[in-house]
């Protein structure tokens, strides 16, 4: 019995220790089949932002491939950035006999609140017809030629031949009138001081004959009823008509007994020189010191050679609204909060920066990128974050970027505003 109990005892032990020992096997076997796990789990898992994506559902690639730096973001682009790029290619077309217009204003470009553009064709002897605006006229003639007729504060009248790069401003409330000549007319770009503003309210002569009584419109000009009667109604907004005759005829009949206007509404870009020039491009500064007309808006004409930059830098007395004229770029706009995001331009677009925030315009194209800098003040302003920087104490700026004196000294020590990489 005692033999038996022995025997049990041993059976007991050996038992703890076999089962033991395969527990122990068991543990040890989870522990490899987990750590296995966890290292080929460890190499599918990963983290952070990428430039490789897959889109294999329903997409515009068309567009997607147009916008590359849209599609996929460089690494550098944070938070949300309201959207500072509208196309004209979208806005809705009105077209007429004579012409067509279409407009980007904040309606379509909602950070868009201080200006707004339209962009308008003319064929030959096409005619916008006389009317004024609530909101200033600045415009750029971007192909043809046309005849613009306005009057002054006094009555006198002016009317001017403009041709491609030519430029007119047309203060708020002065009347006045664009027509196509040549024999292919005309295509321009208006630009108006107001983000709300619409060519759908403007005051048109039409709407005047058409909205006053007859007996009104008897007594304010003195003709017969018969003639009042046979006025025309409705909108004419843009129509086709002759060719007009030469110029010199249209400012003597135009001048009558007042003789013609001292204002110059009318300004020609080819008369100056670039405002900066250098191996990456120019810039064209036109304001108020140089068109002195242009009370309200200043503009930059700014050329980008292919791979050069429009350097960092920020307005800091207006918003900036911009368009594409030729060429594709891209533009990083950077916000407070750690916010940035890029967009990318190409020949029709329109861009947007808001006032103090820093930007710059890349030529990613292998020709020039040419576009227009906009601002509702009568001076051109901007701030370079190289000139900044260099007239900063070196020491200062070098423990903000964590670079040596010799890498200090090479930040630019005046304004480059275009510079070739």
């Amino acid at each position: 019995m005692i033999k038996d109990e022995k025997d049990s005892k041993e059976i007991s032990r050996r038992g703890f220790l076999e089962l033991g020992s395969a527990a122990m096997a068991g543990v040890a076997g989870i522990l490899s089949v987990a750590d296995t796990a966890s290292a080929q789990s460890s190499e599918k898992v990963f983290t952070g932002r990428t430039t490789r994506i897959t889109d294999p559902g329903p997409t515009d690639k068309l567009l997607d491939s147009a916008n590359p730096d849209i599609s996929v973001p460089p690494l550098t682009d944070s938070g949300g950035v309201a959207t500072f790029k509208y196309p004209f290619s979208l806005s809705n077309r009105r077209t007429f006999e004579g012409g067509w217009s279409r407009e980007v204003t904040v309606r379509e470009l909602p950070v868009s609140k201080a200006m707004a553009g339209v962009n308008m064709r003319l064929t030959a002897g096409g005619i916008r017809e006389l009317h004024w605006h609530t909101a200033a006229e600045w415009a750029i003639m971007l192909y043809g030629s046309a005849r613009i007729t306005a009057i002054d504060n006094d009555g006198r009248s002016f009317v001017r031949d403009t041709s491609e790069g030519d430029l007119w401003y047309f203060p708020t409330g002065i009347p006045h009138s664009i027509q196509g000549l040549g024999s292919d007319g005309a295509e321009f770009l208006l630009v108006f001081d107001d983000g709300d503003f619409s060519e759908y309210a403007t005051v048109l002569l039409s709407d005047i004959v058409t909205h006053t009584p007859k007996e009104v419109l008897l007594k304010n000009f003195g003709m017969s009823q018969q003639a009042a009667q046979s006025m025309r109604q409705g909108e004419l907004f843009i129509f086709q008509a002759p060719v007009p005759g030469p110029l010199a005829q249209d400012q003597k009949l135009a001048a009558g007994n007042l003789g013609l206007s001292s204002y110059e509404f009318s300004f020609r870009t080819r008369d100056l020189t670039p405002t900066k020039k250098t191996k990456g491009g120019e810039v064209l500064i036109v304001d108020s010191t140089t068109f002195k007309a242009s009370t309200t808006i200043a503009a930059a004409i700014v050329t980008v050679h292919p791979g050069a930059l429009r350097e960092l830098h920020w307005h800091q007395h207006a918003d900036e609204w911009q368009y594409y004229m030729s060429g594709t770029g891209r533009m990083t706009v950077l916000a407070p909060g750690h916010r940035a995001r890029t967009m990318n331009f190409t020949a029709g677009d329109v861009g947007y920066v808001q006032q103090s925030l820093p930007h710059y315009v890349e030529n990613t194209g292998n020709s020039d990128l040419k576009f227009l800098e906009m601002f509702r003040t009568n001076r051109y302003q901007d701030l370079s974050l190289s000139e900044w920087l260099a007239h900063t104490p070196s020491e200062l700026v070098m423990a903000h970027l964590n670079i040596d004196k010799n890498t200090y000294e090479m930040i630019p020590k005046t304004k480059a505003v275009i510079l070739l990489e």
